[in-house]
């Protein structure tokens, strides 16, 4: 049976989803946008920032979730210009820096709201 996840200090879906879902022992996540729960605005200060409050989004779920990085098995990252893989790389290895999960990185058109760079995470719990 699935169980809906939800997180307050976490950005509301802005479409037809859920922030994550969990079934069995498997809990999978939206992609998470850099927006800044409290102003609903992407982060200022371009890739890096969004990167990072991308993945701020990804903690507060995973919190309430019951799990942490340690538990991340998957990370798929889309970004809008592979020139900008160093800078997400950056913030991505604040977080993810031993017993890397699988990951895939790839440049995509457009993203949502015009972001530039969106993460999303499949977990083991």
């Amino acid at each position: 049976m699935k169980k809906i996840i939800t997180s307050d200090k976490a950005p509301k879906a802005i479409g037809p989803y859920s922030q994550a879902v969990q079934f069995g022992n498997l809990v999978f996540f939206s992609g998470q946008l850099g927006i800044n729960p409290e102003t609903g605005k992407l982060a200022e200060g371009g890739v890096k920032a969004q990167a990072e409050q991308s993945l701020k989004n990804i903690k507060a779920i995973l919190d309430e979730a019951g799990a942490s990085v340690e538990n991340v098995i998957k990370t798929t990252v889309f970004i809008t210009k592979m020139d900008d893989f160093q800078e997400v790389n950056a913030a991505y290895s604040t977080v993810f820096n031993k017993d890397f999960p699988a990951r895939s990185c790839v440049a995509v058109h457009q993203l949502p709201l015009n972001a530039l760079v969106e993460i999303e995470i499949v977990v083991a719990v």
